[in-house]
């Protein structure tokens, strides 16, 4: 499969739950808002059988930017996050970041 246009998100300990941007600024036009996110885990690499399970809450909206808050993981699986947002202009766009949950701490 093929992700779209990615972001650079940095490793996160499993016992960790932090809240992750995706910034849409440079693929929304003059005037255009976002209307709707919707945020998605999947696997990668690695083994999990819920990875939807990071997921904590719903996205939220703040001008050109989305956030999500992800919590837990499994050591040494590399998860794809996605994006999917619906803009005023009725377009549908994406960012995807991997995001990895290591087997040992992050220095």
């Amino acid at each position: 499969m093929t992700y779209p246009n990615r972001v650079e998100f940095p490793p996160k300990l499993s016992g960790v739950t932090d809240t992750y941007p995706f910034d849409f600024i440079s693929a929304l036009s003059s005037g255009e808002t976002i209307s709707t996110a919707v945020v998605t885990v999947s696997v990668y690499s690695g083994t999990d059988p819920t990875p939807s399970a990071l997921v904590s809450g719903g996205a939220a909206i703040s001008g050109v930017q989305v956030t999500q808050k992800l919590t837990g993981g499994l050591p040494g699986v590399l998860y794809i996050v996605l994006c999917t947002i619906t803009t005023s202009l009725t377009r549908t766009l994406q960012l995807s970041a991997y995001l990895a949950i290591p087997t040992q701490s992050v220095p």
